[in-house]
């Protein structure tokens, strides 16, 4: 015979049903059902189990000590706990949860058992949408914070992009991260070759950059502290309380590490923690590499606008053009392969008597290139004008030159020079050739004699005397005095121009004014490189008996 539900029984599971679904709180619901249930049979021990990924878990307990929530349900365990009967709250195989009392002082008729069939459906549709509505609170929940970590990130993004001073990357950084889980201990180290280590700690202190660099390398991810391969770093990490830590990396290289302390309350850093984590590290990278790319620039910037001082200075230091010289012909010009060079050309005019002026032409090169070169060539340049107000002769001109430059500079800085003192009067040369190229004197009839080495370069040997040479200069005559950048300049097979185009051309030029045979020996150089790169300063010095 079919039980059926009087009217208080049906009174009851109305408002039974009124309750269990006004709440979609899962555990107000499932106290309320369990409560009903021993009530009515009168029991002192009841639980509840609901069905998750899992299996079954247990949700609620009443009188059962040494049992918790969370613990994996199984019957065998609960029967010898007390539980007799168990019921479940649904239909099927697969029903939401299971309800279990123990022994009951009230016996259940057939119309009580219908009563609890019809209760525990009941239930279970609450318990479906319960749990439906706490999936879609997680998911609310993850969703929230997932938009709250993406305007963390834009926030910080937005603060790195507005500084260019990797302090401050490293400054927002850190707070950011400790703001974001409240931390009261984090360190961060960053570096890169050329710059100062940028370090910010609180209440976690990094060791030396030298052999952090070397430990983090076998850090590629984020990692707990606890997961860190056994050795220094972990020791040390541990010791000090650091509890996660997030590499820097600039390509494979490691570049910094950022390390946090333990989150108040135990919590502690999930997947979800160190994945964002990354990304905020990702872009303090980016940020870290901008600042130290502005730094080099500024830097360069700054080299560039001291060279180009550097190199406006030297050009000062050559005469603004040559003497004009009655019955000489005088052209000279520089070209340096860098913008400052080592070369030096110069036009000296000395006072013999009160109207006789004769004149020291110098054609120098410096050992070395660049800065170092042209500091040196100035200090040549300083010397000579010094030395010359003492009315010395060639020889002890070039003597004494070397001597201070031997004092005043490295072992390893010296100059080959060329210096001719010419009587305009008598076109009379008196020279010495510390170690340069020979001078080259086409006479008017087309033969070739050398001004050969007549000592050592300048600066190079201490107390070594120098010897002097004279040449007399005739109408037609043709003097050149030159650096090597001249003969050795190269075309792109590496063959040289070479002391016999290089003659070959003054002879085929001579007839020319000084400054175009200049300007054409420049302009066959070029067309011989054929855009090969300029090695060595070149500089060319004509002087013409006229």
């Amino acid at each position: 015979m079919k039980a059926t539900l009087g009217t208080s029984r049906l009174e009851a599971l109305l408002e039974s049903a009124h309750l269990l679904h006004a709440s979609l709180d899962l555990n107000s619901l499932l106290g309320h059902l369990l409560r009903t249930v021993m009530g009515r049979l009168l029991a002192s021990r009841g639980l509840i189990a609901i069905s998750d990924q899992d299996g079954m878990r247990l949700a609620l307990l009443r009188g059962l000590p040494g049992f918790k929530p969370g613990d994996v349900f199984d019957e065998g365990i609960a029967r010898a706990a007390g539980i007799e009967r168990f019921f479940p709250l649904g239909t099927g195989d697969s029903p939401a949860g299971i309800l279990g009392i123990g022994r009951a002082a009230r016996r259940a008729d057939s119309d009580e058992e219908a009563f609890l069939n019809a209760l525990f459906g009941i239930a279970s549709s609450g318990i479906n949408n319960a749990r439906s509505h706490a999936e879609v609170q997680q998911l609310n929940q993850d969703l929230n914070r997932k938009v709250q970590d993406l305007r963390t990130l834009l926030e910080l993004v937005h603060n790195l992009t507005s500084t260019v001073d990797a302090s401050e990357v490293a400054h927002l950084l850190a707070l950011t991260l400790a703001g974001r889980w409240a931390v009261g201990r984090y360190a961060v180290a960053a570096w890169k070759d050329g710059h100062p280590v940028v370090r910010r700690e609180r209440g976690l202190e990094l060791p030396d950059v030298g052999s952090l660099r070397r430990d983090i390398e076998c850090v590629e991810a984020p990692l707990l502290v606890s997961d860190l391969p056994d050795g220094r770093l972990k020791d040390l990490l541990q010791r000090r309380q650091g509890t996660v830590v997030f590499p820097l990396k600039a390509g494979s290289s490691p570049a910094g590490v950022v390390v946090l302390g333990p989150r108040p309350g135990g919590l502690a850093y999930d997947e979800s923690a160190l994945e964002f984590g990354a990304g905020l590290v990702d872009q303090a990278m980016v940020a870290f590499e901008n600042s130290w790319h502005f730094q080099e620039t500024l830097e360069k910037k700054k080299i560039e606008q001291e060279i180009d001082l550097a190199a406006g200075i030297q050009r000062d230091l050559f005469p603004a053009a040559m003497p004009s010289l009655e019955g000489l012909d005088l052209a000279a010009r520089n070209r340096p392969a860098r913008q400052v060079g080592g070369d030096y050309f110069d036009a000296l005019a000395i006072r013999d008597t009160a109207d006789q002026t004769s004149y020291l032409f110098c054609v120098a090169d410096i050992s070395g290139k660049g800065i170092p070169a042209s500091l040196l060539m100035s200090n040549i340049q300083a010397t000579l004008r010094a030395l010359l107000d003492e009315k010395k002769s060639v020889i002890e001109l070039a003597t004494r030159t070397s001597e201070l430059l031997y004092a005043t500079t490295p072992s390893n800085r010296y100059a080959t020079a060329i210096l001719a003192h010419i009587e305009p009067a008598t076109r009379k040369i008196h020279y010495v050739n510390a170690g340069h190229n020979d001078g080259i004197l086409i006479r008017s009839n087309g033969e070739v004699e050398s001004l050969k080495s007549t000592g050592p370069p300048l600066g190079l040997i201490p107390r070594i005397p120098f010897q002097g040479a004279e040449v007399q200069m005739r109408a037609g005559d043709l003097l050149a005095l030159y650096s090597d950048g001249i003969v050795e300049a190269q075309n792109p097979d590496e063959i040289e121009f070479g002391d016999e185009r290089f003659i070959a051309a003054l002879k085929e030029l001579a007839a020319r004014p000084a400054a175009e045979m200049v300007a054409e020996v420049f302009e066959r150089i070029d067309r011989f490189v054929d855009g090969a790169p300029q090695h060595d300063d070149i500089t060319l010095m004509l002087i013409k008996a006229v």
